[in-house]
């Protein structure tokens, strides 16, 4: 398979990048010193040029609280940009497969959000993520939108990382027991992302390691796996947060992964397991 992946430095696009080269793929990697996907010029002469089969698109602006003050940033990079792709890969017959965000939700349901529930976000990030999602759609079937939440690996900057320096400074953490998820890790979401460009599924689909917890349940886990106490972990409401964040955060971030299911796919692990793995690994 021929496949062109942006924002290949980041901790998705590089675990995406090793996993597929290791398949035998035919990787093309960019970031965005190599192609800016803002612009139009270069996205079609990139992908018409190089002729890939699938682009997987993991590059994004995730800087949640910086987006509030910068929507034009955040919807030329999260938007409008997949519209230029979505160009591209309409002229040359590729597959796009554009990552999303459970920040397309407004976090008030109860119970794990499907495909087909109804996105309201909550947040500018949460808005330009779901104007990359409509601007893929224009393709149809030629496009699939892969939802996820709470990602961390091995590369980039991520919680896993945030947790695992904060426990080592500090004697009391403390960290919010009120917006439960599926944290992904993106060595498993990897595989799954390039499954589904082989299979070109189509439409909304949701990708997330199993395993409900909330931020506080999360950094004890991430604690444990360091071999620490996790009573230095302790829990406290969003509401008490000090400084307060611009961002709206949803309370509730747990994604049914419903499409998959019914598409054959096994369930992505616990998530403790790829944790456990990531710990490790930084630790040595």
């Amino acid at each position: 398979m021929r496949v062109l992946i942006t924002g290949a430095r980041g901790q998705l696009g590089t675990d995406l990048m090793r996993h597929c080269t290791a398949a035998g793929d035919d990787v093309l990697a960019f970031d965005r010193a190599g192609l800016d996907i803002e612009s139009r010029s270069a996205v079609l002469s990139a992908v018409t040029t190089l002729a890939p089969e699938v682009v997987v698109n993991c590059a994004s602006w995730t800087a949640v609280d910086a987006c509030e003050g910068d929507p034009q940033r955040a919807h030329s990079a999260n938007g409008l940009a997949v519209r230029w792709l979505a160009e591209a890969c309409a002229r040359t017959d590729a597959h796009l497969v554009q990552i999303s965000t459970d920040y397309v939700f407004d976090g008030t349901l109860h119970g794990a959000y499907s495909e087909w529930d109804a996105t309201h976000p909550r947040s500018v990030y949460g808005w330009s993520k779901l104007a990359g999602e409509r601007e893929a759609a224009v393709l149809g079937t030629n496009a699939a939108v892969v939802r996820t939440s709470w990602v961390s690996g091995e590369h980039g900057n991520n919680m896993v990382k945030t947790i695992m320096r904060l426990a080592n400074e500090r004697t009391q953490l403390q960290f919010v027991d009120d917006q439960v998820g599926h944290p992904t890790f993106t060595a498993d979401l990897a595989a799954v992302l390039r499954r589904i460009a082989l299979d070109r599924l189509s439409g909304v689909v949701h990708a997330t390691n199993q395993g409900v917890v909330s931020w506080y349940e999360f950094a004890m886990e991430v604690v444990s796996a360091m071999g620490k106490d996790t009573a230095m972990v302790q829990p406290i409401a969003t509401a008490e947060l000090q400084p307060q964040r611009p961002a709206h955060r949803p309370a509730n971030s747990v994604l049914d992964n419903a499409v998959l299911r019914a598409a054959g796919y096994a369930p992505l692990r616990d998530f403790r397991e790829p944790l456990r793995e990531v710990v490790q690994n930084l630790l040595s």
